[in-house]
């Protein structure tokens, strides 16, 4: 019970935070302001969404992944590169937030270097892949 009620302000927080970002289009405006640029590498604007949300929320993260699914059609290489970033990155801030918050640590500055960079290159790995098995 103590480690739930530790956890609380944590979890709170990210909700909020992808609500937030979700309810007010940012995330859409952004991913509709550099479509041109995301299409010189191979990336559908209606992924951008799932890049950012990836490593706050799984779940958020699924719901946009379906969205795009929904949109686009299950055959479709946004759904497919979507598919594939949802399985390949990880939780980053849920894992510090709510892990590290768990057991007291306080110092996870290093973790969270390291997780950004790694959902970084699944990011970047995901789009060659798909790029290359998909197109």
């Amino acid at each position: 019970f103590k480690v739930a009620v530790n956890i609380i302000p944590y979890l709170v927080a990210i909700i909020v935070a992808i609500s937030m970002l979700r309810a007010s289009g940012a995330i859409e405006m952004l991913a509709s302001a550099i479509a041109s640029f995301l299409s010189k590498f191979n990336i559908p604007a209606e992924v951008l969404p799932v890049i950012f949300v990836r490593p706050l929320s799984g779940s958020a993260a699924l719901g946009l992944f379906s969205d795009v699914a929904t949109t686009t059609g299950a055959m479709s290489y946004a759904t497919k590169l979507s598919a594939v970033m949802v399985g390949s990155s990880e939780t980053t801030f849920y894992v510090l937030a709510v892990y590290f918050g768990s057991v007291g640590i306080t110092k996870f500055r290093y973790a969270l270097w390291v997780g950004i960079l790694a959902d970084i290159i699944a990011a970047v790995m995901s789009i060659v892949v798909c790029s290359w098995m998909f197109l």
